[in-house]
C-alpha cells in the first residue's frame, strides 16, 4: 500500500472543517480542483514525510518550541475523521502559511541538513548514501519552498492529510 502526505492550497473563504469535502478535495483529480477552487496547487511527499517532518520541526534550536518550522509538514489544526484509524486532516490558515512561506525562504538548507543528518543518514543505509540521500531532502525543500511561497502569494491556506 502506498501512502502519500498531500498539501493542497486553498483559498481561505473556500476552506471548510467538513470532513466530507476535506476528502473530496484529496479524492478528486488535480484538474477538478482547479476547476471547483479556480487554481490548484499542491505538494505530495512519499512515505518518507516523518523524516521530513524530523528536518524541520526535530531538529535544534527548534526542538520543543511552537513555530513556522513546526508546521512545514505535519503542523496545522486538526479536523478528526469520524471513521476510526483514519489520520486527520490538518489547516493552516493563510497567516499560518505565510510564517511557514516565510520560513522556508529564509532557512539555509545546508544548515538543517547540518543539524538534522546524524538522525536521518542511519535510516538510508551508510554514510557512503549521504549525497544521495541530502539531494532527495534538498530537493523536498526546494518542492517544499515553492510551494508554500506560493500558496502564500495568494492569500490561500493550507489542508494537509495522509493519502492511503
Amino acid at each position: 500500500m502506498s501512502m502519500y502526505f498531500h498539501l493542497r492550497a486553498v483559498p481561505p473563504g473556500e476552506l471548510r472543517d467538513d470532513v466530507p469535502w476535506l476528502e473530496r478535495l484529496f479524492q478528486d483529480e488535480w484538474e477538478t480542483v482547479r476547476e471547483r477552487i479556480g487554481r490548484h496547487r499542491e505538494e505530495v511527499l512519499d512515505r518518507q514525510y516523518l523524516d521530513q517532518e524530523l528536518l524541520y520541526a526535530g531538529s535544534a534550536p527548534h526542538e520543543g518550541e511552537d513555530g513556522p518550522w513546526a508546521q512545514v509538514v505535519l503542523g496545522g489544526r486538526h479536523v478528526y475523521h469520524p471513521t476510526q484509524g483514519l489520520p486527520p486532516f490538518l489547516l493552516l490558515t493563510a497567516a499560518e502559511t505565510r510564517q511557514v512561506a516565510a520560513f522556508l525562504t529564509a532557512t539555509d538548507f545546508a544548515a538543517l541538513w547540518h543539524a538534522g543528518r546524524d538522525g536521518l543518514l542511519p535510516r538510508y543505509g551508510v554514510a557512503d548514501a549521504e549525497p544521495q540521500t541530502r539531494a532527495v531532502f534538498a530537493g523536498a525543500h526546494r518542492d517544499l519552498t515553492a510551494f508554500y511561497a506560493q500558496t502564500a502569494r495568494y492569500g490561500d491556506s493550507v489542508v494537509k492529510w495522509l493519502v492511503l
